[in-house]
């Protein structure tokens, strides 16, 4: 059974179907993981979404930012001017789509393969068991009667530091940011979510999450995406999946069997201009 995992969709459908007919994917046979961030700047983020839930089982997706801001959109948080976004929003099936994005998870692990999937990353501190634990918190209440109560307090950059003492919303917020924002941390470990780039263009002494040192799941694989300007990256440990599709980029399947990912991609239309 092979699995094959997939970096960021954003709304790019037929770049999506284009790379399964590359792999030769068979719903009944294989099996996909997508790193989140399934909607948003691309042309198709309806059908794309509508795409990855009717797989079923054979796909686990975990969830991206632009996933929750689409969450908080449909809860009346956050407006937006994105067509594809809208499009989701006025569908008949609109209400079923989001209910069934919410329930999906932060993290994914297969004991089979060893590996990990999320969105961003999984913070420094955090061994496996603390981060599967961390993500089932913010799950819980996601897919429960107060998912839009979240949703209302989603938006900071504090608290930036973890404490395992922190409590209630900011507990929260700091877990969904580490899971679905983080790209690097400053020397003393507090979350840098305002620089983007690729390593080297950070402030001086900040580190990328996955090179900070005593990392608790270091030698363990993780696979994750949202980082574009950082692309395709193939260690032993990690697996690094954004490589810019919906901005003329690629889209990118690695293969998770045999350990070393045996990797496929096709080129994408520009759909967006890269800041």
């Amino acid at each position: 059974m092979p699995t094959y995992a997939i970096g960021d969709l954003q709304g790019c459908q037929p770049s999506l179907r284009e790379l399964l007919e590359h792999i030769g994917f068979d719903p009944d046979r294989d099996r996909l993981w997508l790193v989140g961030d399934l909607v948003s700047r691309g042309p198709e983020s309806l059908e794309t979404l509508r795409f990855v839930r009717d797989l079923g089982e054979a796909a686990v997706c975990v969830l991206g930012n632009h996933d929750l801001h689409l969450l908080a959109i449909h809860a009346g948080v956050r407006e937006t001017r994105d067509r594809s976004l809208k499009a989701i929003l006025k569908a008949p099936d609109g209400d079923a789509l989001i209910d069934w994005l919410r329930r999906r998870p932060l993290l994914h692990h297969d004991p089979r393969l060893d590996a990990t999937l999320v969105h961003a990353g999984v913070h420094p501190a955090w061994t496996l068991e603390e981060a599967q634990a961390r993500a089932a918190e913010l799950q819980e209440i996601l897919a429960g009667p107060r998912w839009t109560d979240f949703l209302h307090r989603m938006y900071s950059n504090l608290p930036d530091r973890w404490d395992p003492g922190l409590r209630g919303w900011d507990r929260l917020r700091f877990i969904c940011n580490s899971f679905t924002r983080m790209r690097y941390l400053h020397p003393d470990g507090r979350l840098n979510l305002a620089d983007n780039g690729a390593p080297g263009t950070q402030p001086e002494g900040d580190l990328p999450w996955f090179d900070f040192p005593r990392r608790a799941m270091a030698g363990r694989r993780i696979v994750f995406g949202h980082w574009s300007t950082l692309g395709l990256v193939q260690r032993p440990d990690l697996l690094a999946l954004d490589t810019g599709c919906v901005w003329g980029g690629r889209l990118t399947a690695a293969r998770l069997e045999p350990h070393g990912a045996e990797i496929h991609q096709v080129q994408c239309p520009a759909y967006r201009k890269p800041w």
